[in-house]
Parts: structure tokens; C-alpha cells; sequence
């Protein structure tokens, strides 16, 4: 009996064995396959700020995440807390001399940077997040996240009771100063009474900073907070004080449950999957890219019900599905800037290069342009 015993554990640490050797050799075997196909690409990534914020890195790091599904690729590896100086060009020439076809850089600060490397490196494709310079292996990308922005700012609009808004600002860029402007703009559209105030945090991901310019907001009676920054420390002052908030980059709710209202979101697994798919096919050319919500790339977070009533959800989808079909018009004129002067004229549309490089503040939203900064 105890012969048989034996006999019986020695067939089933084989049997295991035998089958972690068939996983383990399957798993080579895709590895393998992958990294020799022809035109297998190793991808890079330059974030200016951690992966684990939950902010522009973490989305970031969501689409690299998505890449690595694809056969083509044979890796993706990350920097992650890289500075927008010196440190960038370093990070960036890394990548290209361990021979990666394809780099991502993916903060407004690593534009020049980019650019100089890729000189150095005609043979690598960069793509720049957000920037405006390219070069024939150098495109850009971004995403329309002011629709996104447009109806966050409906919702600040529609909770507000104090009619003062607060926004926790990263750098005065056009970028940034965009994304203000079509909030307010929203805000606007359902309550022309509301103010939308702005104070500068000069970081993209700085908690305490960001944590003080919040409470400075509320101090002066807001009673929603929105912000442009990677961390959550904007969201948890508002939970704190007993006040309303709305993120971005990511679905903030579980950072402050009690606050959230929504987020602006993005969804870069799609963009990147088309440009690495371009590299792979040989079809990619430098271009400015700069997708919409119809696309999927930006979006809203689905709204907290606990605090959102059911009418007003009804609402910013209608508003929502308007602006995916293509009949809602954000940037519609007249719109006239803090000092009165028409910046967009009457029944036109902005364009997109006046979009690009807007660099100022519309009427309703009150702060200053810190120039130079």
C-alpha cells in the first residue's frame, strides 16, 4: 500500500513538472517569436512624473501597457521622474542607443530636447506629446481635451451654489490655458453667473504645493475645485473642506468619493496603437496629430450618481453625444478675452492653429497669464 502510495506521488510531481515545462516552453516560444518576427519594435517611454500617481503618467502608462499585447512589439520600457533639462536628453539618447525603433516623449518640456536627439538619431522615430516642433523623424501628438473639459465645466456649472469656481493650474502654456477656457466656457453655458478662479501651482505633480493652492481657492469661497496636475492632493483638500471636485487624466472618484463630481480622461492606448502599428507597416510620416473625443482618446469619467442628480446626467450625455457627432462647437464665437477685446469673432469657429497657441484668459475667468514662466 505504501509502495503504491509512492508510486502514485511520484506520477504527480511529474505530471506537474512535465506541465510547467509545457507553460514555461510556450511561453519562450511566444517570446521568442515576437522578438524575431521582422520589424519587431522595442518601444521607449520618457514620463516627466511617477507611474503610480494616477494622473498623466499612469494614463500614459495604460496605452504603453496596451502595446505590449501587440505581436510586433518585442518590449516597451518606461522612464518614469524624468526633468524636463538635461536629464531628458540623457533619458532620450538612452533609449535610442539601446537601439529602440520608437520613442515616446510625453511632457511639453521634453520638446527641444527631442528635437535635438532625433537629429542625432535620423534613423529613431520620436513622437512629443503635446509640443508644436517636428522634424522628419519627429511628430507630435495630442488630444482635444477641451471637449472633455467643456463638460466638466457644465457639471461646475450646474453644483456651484457659491458661484465662484476654483482651478488648480501646472504651467501658463497653451495647453493649459486652453483646457481653462473651455471649462469655463462650459461652466458658462449653464451659468453665466459663475466665476472660474485660477491659481498657478507651477508643477505638474507636486502634492503639498498643489494641496496649498487648492485650500487658498476655497478659502476665498469655492466650492468646486478643478485642476490640471497629476496628483489627487487637489481633490482630497475639497473632500476635506466638505466641497465638490473634478479631476483629470484619470477617474479621480476613488481618491476622494465624497467630491468627485468627474474627470477629464484620457485613453491613449488607441493612439499609440495606431503610430506603433504606422512604424511596423512602414507607413508612419512626421505629422501633427490631435484626435478627439469621437475617436475615444479623451472623455469624461462616468459621473458620481451619489451626488450628480439623474436630470443633469441626462444632460451632460445629451451634451456629450453632441460633441462626439460633431454638432456642438466649443470655440464659437463672439468670445472676447478678461479686457474686453473680440478674440473670436461672431459665428466663426476657432481654428485649430488659434487653439494651438492660445495664450489668453476669456471674460468669466479671473487671474493673470504669469508671462515668462
Amino acid at each position: 500500500m505504501l509502495k503504491s502510495c509512492h508510486s502514485a506521488m511520484r506520477y504527480y510531481i511529474f505530471l506537474s513538472i512535465s506541465i510547467l515545462l509545457v507553460i514555461a516552453l510556450s511561453s519562450c516560444e511566444k517570446q521568442e517569436q515576437k522578438a524575431t518576427e521582422a520589424n519587431a519594435l522595442k518601444i521607449g517611454f520618457i514620463y516627466v512624473s511617477p507611474v503610480g500617481d494616477g494622473g498623466w503618467t499612469w494614463a500614459h502608462d495604460q496605452g504603453r501597457k496596451e502595446l505590449e499585447k501587440l505581436p510586433f512589439v518585442a518590449t516597451t520600457r518606461m522612464l518614469e521622474s524624468v526633468p524636463e533639462a538635461a536629464d531628458a536628453k540623457r533619458a532620450i539618447a538612452q533609449f535610442a542607443n539601446q537601439g529602440f525603433q520608437l520613442i515616446f516623449t510625453t511632457s511639453f518640456g521634453y520638446m527641444d530636447p527631442t528635437i535635438e536627439i532625433a537629429q542625432q538619431y535620423p534613423q529613431h522615430i520620436f513622437m512629443h506629446c503635446s509640443g508644436y516642433k517636428t522634424a522628419s523623424n519627429v511628430g507630435t501628438y495630442f488630444g482635444r481635451i477641451y471637449e472633455a473639459r467643456y463638460l466638466t465645466g457644465i457639471v461646475a456649472g450646474k453644483m456651484t451654489k457659491s458661484n465662484i469656481i476654483g482651478y488648480v493650474a501646472a504651467y501658463p502654456i497653451p495647453e493649459v490655458i486652453r483646457g481653462i477656457n473651455a471649462f469655463a466656457l462650459g461652466v458658462q453655458s449653464v451659468n453665466p453667473q459663475a466665476q472660474v478662479r485660477v491659481v498657478w501651482s507651477h508643477t505638474w505633480y507636486d502634492p503639498g504645493k498643489e494641496r496649498q493652492c487648492a485650500e487658498s481657492l476655497l478659502d476665498v469661497g469655492a466650492d468646486v475645485l478643478a485642476q490640471h496636475q497629476d496628483s489627487g492632493a487637489t481633490q482630497q483638500a475639497a473632500q476635506d473642506r466638505g466641497k465638490y471636485s473634478i479631476g483629470y487624466h484619470s477617474n479621480m472618484q476613488a481618491l476622494a468619493p465624497k467630491a468627485h463630481l468627474t474627470s477629464a480622461v484620457w485613453n491613449w492606448g488607441k493612439l499609440y496603437k495606431h503610430i506603433a502599428e504606422s512604424v511596423h507597416q512602414k507607413t508612419w510620416k512626421s505629422e501633427k496629430i490631435w484626435w478627439g473625443m469621437s475617436t475615444g482618446l479623451v472623455d469624461i469619467s462616468p459621473l458620481n450618481t451619489a451626488l450628480v442628480p439623474a436630470d443633469m446626467q441626462q444632460f451632460i450625455e445629451s451634451k456629450r453625444q453632441e460633441i462626439i457627432s460633431g454638432s456642438a462647437k466649443i470655440f464659437y464665437g463672439p468670445i472676447s478675452d478678461q479686457q474686453g477685446k473680440i478674440r473670436i469673432p461672431a459665428n466663426t469657429l476657432a481654428s485649430d492653429e488659434e487653439l494651438l497657441s492660445m495664450d489668453y484668459f476669456i471674460q468669466g475667468v479671473v487671474g493673470s497669464i504669469e508671462k515668462g514662466q
